[in-house]
């Protein structure tokens, strides 16, 4: 590995539905001086729209890993999830399912769609920024990212 792909700063798309949950991110990665971007939309057609780089995402940065909510509208995050995971461009990229949801059967559907992490997200603040920095950790300091096209 190269020395300068080490610790370089990551763009993070977080699709997010819950202006609360979107506020508490934000305020996690400037809480803790993240040096990623973070872009954000709010529903699944938007998702993909970003990815494919359509319509006013046309110019969009590739995103180095996508936080997805399940429970969105338009398109639910399973069917972004699938999407993402079966197109030959968009399958590289980590999905880490961050959601309320803490039934067994969309745990067990999201691996089965190919996330690679699920992290039910805690109601309580300070866990919730605990959370997101920890993941934050995790793929910039722990986890080797594929270089973006």
């Amino acid at each position: 590995m190269m020395a300068e792909d080490t610790d370089r700063p990551i763009t993070v798309l977080l699709v997010e539905d819950d202006p609360g949950d979107v506020l508490m991110t934000r305020e996690a990665f400037e809480e803790y001086k993240m040096r990623n971007t973070l872009h954000v939309v709010s529903d699944g057609v938007e998702a993909l729209a970003y990815l494919r780089r359509e319509g006013e995402f046309a110019d969009a940065v590739m995103p180095d890993l996508i936080l997805l909510d399940l429970n969105l509208p338009r398109r639910d995050g399973r069917q972004v999830l699938a999407e993402i995971k079966n197109d030959p461009e968009l399958c590289r990229i980590p999905v880490v399912v961050l959601t309320t949801s803490q039934a067994e059967e969309d745990v067990l559907r999201s691996y089965q769609l190919h996330a690679n992490a699920y992290v039910a997200k805690p109601v309580d603040f300070e866990r919730f920024i605990s959370v997101v920095k920890q993941i934050d950790d995790f793929f910039v300091s722990v986890v080797r990212l594929p270089s973006r096209r």
